[in-house]
């Protein structure tokens, strides 16, 4: 069986990112699981459980570019990701909504974070 283990992505202020996507993530019950630095970098996991899937890495580059989609476990998740993503200092990449080009059930919300990664929250049950 395959599956996809983790994915990370690079970050300017990492300080920052991990207050911003506790708040947000903590939305969609993701939360923070490990902080650590390693070869004088910073590295923070967020998961759930005892799984970090989600990781920063703190990075002096721009970065940018990527895009993650979170699952939320209902629509009025996705709406909190998305309010607290931008009193956090996201843009707005899509507003909550149906995106029934892929799917008639398809909630979504689109921000681009700190860095400029877009980053989704997504509910895939009808309401």
């Amino acid at each position: 069986m395959s599956a996809l283990d983790h994915v990370g992505i690079l970050v300017h202020d990492i300080d920052k990112s991990v207050e911003f996507y506790k708040a947000t993530l903590g939305t969609v019950g993701i939360d923070l699981l490990m902080d650590f630095s390693h070869d004088g970098k910073r590295h923070a996991g967020f998961g759930v459980g005892q799984n970090p899937f989600f990781w920063l890495s703190g990075t002096t580059k721009t970065t940018g570019g990527n895009h993650v989609a979170f699952t939320a476990r209902s629509r009025a998740e996705v709406d909190a990701f998305y309010s607290v993503a931008m009193s956090m200092g996201a843009r707005d990449n899509g507003k909550p909504g149906l995106r029934p080009h892929y799917h008639a059930n398809y909630y979504g919300a689109f921000v681009f974070d700190l860095d400029g990664n877009n980053i989704e929250a997504v509910c895939h049950a009808g309401e």
